[in-house]
């Protein structure tokens, strides 16, 4: 296979360059940008030096469908809106790892992400692309919508219990921490090392963008669901994610029945992990890998379920879940070239 990756400057795409690096499948990868046209890759990622010596070529639709058979988009929100139809109907895959197509309705996108939607045509023909709940849609789809890094580690996490209604709906609360690496590699006040250095910070209180995401996707598993809490956090490490998820319970249900329902949910997927009783995981155990891993208990004494769900917001969160999609999209055993062990420590 011959792939594409718009946005090759970011985190994302940077991550993507390590991955497909050693993918089987994949013979070659052309580099294409929005903004930094006649750049190597190597300026921007000297740890790419002797592996990728690339210039960074402009986006032309006609010119990426002779090259290549796939697109990764791994690009700001707005980039995706302008060229993933262009792409698709040149008859690439597209694999969006933005926000542009996740949001199936345009204004609820305009209010939380501040700028203009996709045309709601191309949002209609993008599948979502969470694999261990979508996976037939997303062997079938030309457009994929790669979820985002909070959602991923959410939604695995909340998944067994939204969809055997075992839960309190309007008693979901997500407290969510994260590496400074989800916030891109663009500077900011709130991430710059003097800012974020032995400091621990909550940011977008009941306005991040990732909210209406989980929303949406909790509804279609149980249109009981309206709305629920989320506040994110930033801590001083580079990747990682944990999400403390609380809910109450709406029946008894005692401790070894949640994890044997966790365990039969997840059984056949080999990215998501259930920590047995006792046990909680912990970010640096999925570093760097396309893990989620899951641990949960239930408070006999508050009737409350607590789920704890872990990934490397870089990997799962975004470029390793995207080549999860590639495979499926392509035929290939889902989990080629993702075999990573973590690094630890």
């Amino acid at each position: 296979m011959r792939v594409g990756i718009i946005g090759a400057t970011g985190y994302g795409g940077a991550e993507l360059l390590r991955l497909l690096n050693q993918h089987p499948h994949v013979q070659e990868v052309v580099l294409y940008t929005s903004s930094k046209e006649g750049m190597n890759i190597q300026e921007s990622y000297p740890h790419v030096s002797n592996i990728y010596n690339q210039t960074l070529k402009s986006i032309d639709v006609t010119s990426i469908k002779d090259e290549v058979d796939t697109v990764f988009l791994a690009t700001p929100p707005g980039v995706s809106a302008e060229w993933s139809g262009q792409i698709a109907e040149a008859g690439c895959r597209v694999i969006d790892l933005s926000g542009d197509l996740r949001l199936q309705n345009p204004e609820v996108y305009e209010k939380w992400y501040k700028r203009e939607a996709a045309p709601l045509a191309l949002i209609n023909d993008a599948v979502y692309g969470l694999p261990e709940w979508n996976r037939e849609s997303i062997q079938k789809a030309q457009i994929i919508s790669n979820p985002g890094c909070y959602p991923t580690a959410t939604l695995l996490g909340l998944a067994p219990l939204v969809k055997n209604k075992l839960i309190d709906v309007d008693s979901i609360i997500i407290d969510a921490k994260s590496g400074t690496s989800g916030a891109g590699r663009s500077p900011s006040a709130i991430t710059h090392f003097s800012e974020m250095n032995e400091n621990f910070k909550i940011y977008q209180i009941n306005q991040h963008k990732h909210i209406p995401e989980i929303e949406q996707n909790l509804h279609q598993w149980d249109e009981q669901v309206q709305s629920i809490t989320f506040q994110p956090h930033l801590v001083p490490m580079v990747r990682g994610i944990m999400a403390t998820i609380y809910a109450k319970a709406n029946q008894q249900i005692s401790e070894t029945e949640l994890r044997d329902l966790y365990k039969e949910a997840y059984r056949n997927e080999y990215f998501v992990r259930i920590r047995p009783e006792g046990a909680y995981p912990a970010t640096k155990e999925v570093y760097g890998s396309n893990y989620c891993d899951i641990g949960l208990t239930y408070d006999e004494r508050t009737g409350r379920i607590t789920v704890v769900s872990v990934i490397d917001n870089v990997v799962k969160g975004a470029s390793g879940q995207a080549i999860q999609n590639f495979n499926l999209i392509h035929g290939f055993e889902e989990d080629t070239g993702l075999t990573l062990v973590p690094m630890y420590p």
